[in-house]
């Protein structure tokens, strides 16, 4: 397997942790946080985490390649009733989580930690991750053994299927919200490049690869403050 192939594949297992509240896809990838406007325009999201679990399908494509996952501080795995995540801060993020409609949710920002893929080729670490949501497409970048990766229009993310509690709170004021068990599927895009690197496979743009789950406090723009 060439370096250009194993880097693909780190950044393929990798982009669907680029998701949901971490805004214009484009954006992320050509400026990172900050590109969909001032957050006088936008609100910002603290004290939060984005938890990626994934499925059989994409347990099948690890193995495939002999591939393990392990998590690089201060990321962490998390075993659940469902099978194994792995959890990640949030650095920074802005945007619309869009309560009242959430497929019109956009944002973008960055994550802290990351992964590290162990394959029989060796290791290969897959970190500064920047990710950004719009009209439910998720795109991003990131690093792999120190090459910087884009992905652009990487997966589909089911806000609808997934489920967003807000707790209660004065209009303008920060509110905890969480997005439970939103399942990431590829864009064809992604299949079709997938393909390409690796040959033959079942993937394809309904193969639910990863279900993901993010919290935390989401603080209004000034103008909905004042």
């Amino acid at each position: 397997m060439s370096t250009t192939r194993r880097m693909l594949l780190g950044a393929a297992l990798i982009a669907p942790l680029l998701g949901r509240f971490t805004g214009t896809a484009a954006g992320a990838v050509d400026g990172g946080t900050g590109s969909t406007g001032s957050t006088g325009r936008l609100g910002t999201l603290s004290d939060g985490w984005v938890e990626l679990r994934w499925t059989p399908e994409a347990q099948t494509q690890l193995d495939r390649f002999q591939a393990m996952v392990e998590a690089v501080a201060p990321a962490r795995l998390v075993l659940g009733e469902h099978g194994m995540s792995v959890r990640l801060p949030i650095q920074a993020a802005q945007g619309d989580p869009s309560l009242a409609d959430p497929p019109k949710a956009y944002g973008d920002g960055a994550l802290d930690g990351g992964v590290s893929v162990r394959t029989s080729q060796g290791v290969y670490r897959v970190v500064d991750l920047v990710g950004a949501i719009k009209d439910g497409l998720g795109s991003g970048r990131c690093e792999v053994s120190g090459a910087e990766m884009g992905h652009r229009s990487a997966f589909r993310c089911g806000l609808t299927e997934g489920k967003l509690t807000a707790a209660p709170v004065p209009a303008g004021q920060p509110m905890k919200v969480r997005l439970s068990e939103a399942p990431l599927r590829p864009t064809q895009e992604a299949v079709d490049a997938y393909t390409t690197s690796f040959g033959a496979h079942p993937v394809t743009v309904d193969t639910v690869l990863a279900y993901v789950t993010a919290e935390g406090t989401y603080t209004p723009p000034l103008a909905a403050q004042e």
